[in-house]
């Protein structure tokens, strides 16, 4: 019996293997990512989807082949037998069912290869130590080989600093529990003030440094150092502190110390900035981060080699020269070419930067290629499971990271600009899809939400992420690859900005008046 297959059915068919492919190739460039479970099973799940909502097209048996190469892959770091009979399974399925594709040879070779490996594994083992041999390893040997094997190892310490702030990250290699506490001035031992994090379980790699000097306003030094043989110890000498945060992040597991100045600190920050050259004192300063870059491509589109990550960059380098010409505000880029940077570096970045308004620009993506639409997030917690399914996205995790790191934002969240990032959202928002709607048919407003987005986590500024429209659905992925369409999307946030500066302006001059006003009782 001869197949028929639609033209449409090949298109989402295929659209869907090379949306499970980019997820196979970020995995895979990845070391960090592939040492967690849920990554390998989210880009098989992309490949799966290939071959059973479409058994019947040439792309299925592709779609099984690499999902059967990917559980083979997912056994070699997880040594569990069941991701191996997968791997084999989905394999002989190739062979059975589509015995014309050229995928069947591949398949032949691949399970042949993988029983060559199982056979010279059980020779190896058989041959190795003797049984007698064997009972003589201890209990306690066992057990301190498996704390080694499963120890973290401090792989490196960054920082960005500002006279009244600094940020310090922590990186690691797998996840570990921690410990800090802020010891007072010692001046018998001639010891300043020091905020240390001892890391349990861990140990330093072989290019820490064990001494980063950053000799700002607040901070002299971090120095790092084995503490006891399975701790390490991460000290932050400080000078002047008005308030700390400590929290982590992971995927990789990363622990993000935010030092906050005092009012003294942040006259010499004001001070600084007046001495800056070309620096308007009455300008607004906009930080645009276009989201991803590098090896993160972000979303995949529905049009073949269309990623996130390009039409990100493309639509904030637009978006910085409108801000600039159009409201006469200083804008830059976090990167104006295609390079990764580290969510949590993001956000210091406009923090030292000194930014007034801090913008992330992100194109949406879903498994349902229905959906399209625009939307603007600003940092709070998520009220719904859409948010937190983008948020996770976005941040590169999974859902249930969001929902731990939701039980401690409330805390973080001190002192940053909620209500103004509110309000910025909102009329971002609302300007660009009345803007867009005046263009384009079957545009969609899809509301302004909140979420524990990396990315806005620590910006002391009025912070937002916009995500412009949807590259999985077909007509916004094509749009959003036009010029005409990314001007025209620039030019609907620059009249929100517009509308958020005019008002916030109108709100201090009725502040300064309400402040210089005569008492009526004794003026």
């Amino acid at each position: 019996m001869i197949l028929q297959v639609s033209a449409a059915s090949a298109i989402t068919a295929k659209h869907h293997y090379f949306n499970a492919e980019a997820c196979y190739y970020k995995l895979k460039k990845d070391n960090n990512r592939q040492q967690y479970r849920h990554n390998w099973l989210t880009c098989i799940k992309k490949f799966q989807i290939v071959y059973r909502e479409h058994p019947s097209d040439p792309w299925a048996p592709a779609g099984m082949y690499m999902a059967g190469k990917m559980f083979w892959g997912l056994y070699r770091n997880s040594y569990r037998k069941s991701d191996k009979e997968k791997a084999l399974n989905i394999l002989g399925r190739i062979i059975k069912f589509y015995p014309k594709s050229r995928y069947k040879h591949k398949a032949s070779e691949f399970i042949r290869t993988i029983k060559n490996k199982n056979e010279s594994a059980a020779y190896s083992r058989n041959n190795k130590r003797s049984e007698k041999t064997q009972q003589k390893i201890t209990r306690t040997t066992l057990q301190h080989k498996k704390k080694i094997e499963l120890s973290a190892t401090v792989t490196g310490i960054r920082y960005w600093s500002t006279a009244d702030y600094t940020r310090v990250v922590i990186d690691t290699d797998r996840k570990t529990s921690f410990f800090y506490k802020l010891l007072k001035k010692d001046t018998v031992i001639n010891k300043p003030r020091r905020l240390y994090i001892d890391l349990s379980n861990s140990k330093p790699g072989q290019g820490l440094k064990t001494f980063t000097p950053i000799n700002n306003n607040l901070l002299r030094d971090v120095r790092t150092g084995r503490f006891k043989p399975d701790v390490v110890r991460v000290v932050l000498e400080i000078r002047s502190l008005a308030a700390y945060k400590i929290f982590s992040l992971k995927n990789p597991f990363r622990i993000v110390i935010d030092i906050d100045g005092s009012s003294n600190d942040l006259a010499v920050a004001n001070k600084d900035l007046k001495k800056e050259k070309h620096r308007d004192s009455n300008a607004l300063r906009i930080l645009v981060d276009p989201g991803h870059g590098g090896h993160d491509l972000g979303s995949a589109g529905y049009l073949k080699n269309v990623y996130e990550k390009n039409i990100n960059l493309q639509i904030a380098k637009k978006l910085v020269k409108k801000i600039e010409k159009e409201l006469n505000c200083e804008a830059a880029l976090t990167h104006n070419r295609d390079r990764f940077i580290t969510l949590e570096g993001r956000a210091a970045m406009a923090n030292t930067e000194n930014a007034d308004l801090f913008i992330s620009i992100h194109a949406n993506g879903s498994e349902n290629q229905n959906i399209y639409g625009i939307e603007t997030y600003f940092l709070n917690l998520a009220t719904d499971n859409g948010s937190i399914t983008v948020a996770a996205r976005e941040n590169s995790t999974s859902t249930k990271n969001i929902s731990d790191l939701q039980s401690i934002l409330t805390e973080l969240m001190q002192n940053t600009k909620i209500d103004e990032s509110r309000h910025l959202a909102g009329l971002v928002q609302s300007s660009l899809c009345n803007h867009m709607g005046k263009h384009y048919q079957r545009i969609r407003n899809r509301g302004v939400k909140q979420a524990p987005f990396y990315v806005l986590l620590g910006a002391r500024m009025p912070a937002i992420l916009v995500q412009a429209s949807f590259l999985s659905n077909p007509r916004e992925c094509r749009r959003l690859t036009s010029l005409k369409y990314q001007d025209n999307l620039c030019e609907g946030i620059v009249k929100g900005i517009r509308r958020y500066i005019t008002i916030s302006n109108s709100f201090a001059q009725i502040k300064k008046f309400l402040h210089y006003m005569p008492n009526r009782e004794t003026g």
